[in-house]
């Protein structure tokens, strides 16, 4: 029961990250055209253009988009491990506290991605649109 829930888990966490970042991530991301005033169609730019508001930007997004990434990678190990060894981690002291040292680092990771998650959508929040374009050719 605990391969099929750390699966559980493994899988949840890289759908989460990967629907963070090529999903929703774009419309945060979307450039507004030249000359446009009302940025909250363009959460990004919107938290950029205020000194109050830049730092959401500077740490949160950048948690969010790049150590977010840990939490998928740890307890990707975290059940590599566990399936491997199985009970035998319990054993050596070592293996035991980095197995869940991962585990605590995943959880951190989600956590503070979690909250700055919340806390940027209070100031900028990501609505979404009718088309979004992931790459643009050569114009």
């Amino acid at each position: 029961m605990l391969n099929l829930y750390l699966i559980a888990m493994v899988t949840l966490a890289w759908l989460t990250v990967f629907s963070g970042e090529y999903i929703v991530y774009p419309w945060y991301r979307a450039v507004p055209p030249a000359g446009t005033t009302d940025l909250t169609e363009y959460p990004r730019r919107l938290l950029l253009s205020s000194g109050k508001t830049s730092e959401w930007h500077n740490v949160g997004m950048e948690w969010k988009e790049h150590v977010a990434w840990l939490a998928p990678i740890a307890m990707t190990m975290v059940a590599y491990v566990t399936m491997k060894y199985g009970r035998a981690i319990t054993r050596p002291r070592y293996m035991r506290t980095a197995v869940l040292g991962f585990v605590v680092a995943a959880f951190v990771a989600t956590g503070v991605a979690g909250a700055f998650g919340a806390f940027l959508n209070k100031y900028a929040p990501v609505r979404g649109g009718s088309s979004i374009v992931l790459m643009e050719g050569e114009k």
